[in-house]
């Protein structure tokens, strides 16, 4: 059953070009070596760029495990989780009732 999940959190504003950098260089991780993570999506807030809300749909619970396990998850972590501010990143889970996905990308 797939996994749907968002995270955001908010860093420095003088951080805002090393995590972005950091989220593309881990988003091309994900696209070459995690086939079960069926989306990876990384927002930057318009109205605040130090806030970023990823939006992932992982394939099943092992895929999941396996994305949060991976060495490249603490590579990322270790760049933003010192410039987070207003406390951690927050995971959510959701349900689907209902939705479009474009999968030609």
């Amino acid at each position: 059953m797939p996994i749907y999940q968002t995270g955001g959190y908010e860093v420095n504003p003088s951080a805002i070009p090393k995590v972005k950098q950091a989220i593309a260089e881990f988003v091309e991780y994900v696209k070459a070596n995690e086939p079960g993570t069926e989306m990876y999506l990384a927002w930057q807030e318009k109205d605040n760029p130090a806030k970023f809300l990823h939006l992932f749909i992982f394939k099943d619970a092992e895929a999941a495990k396996k994305h949060g396990e991976s060495d490249a998850v603490r590579k990322f972590e270790s760049v933003y989780s010192p410039e987070l501010v207003g406390g951690g990143v927050v995971f959510t889970d959701y349900e689907m009732p209902a939705g479009k996905r474009d999968v030609r990308n």
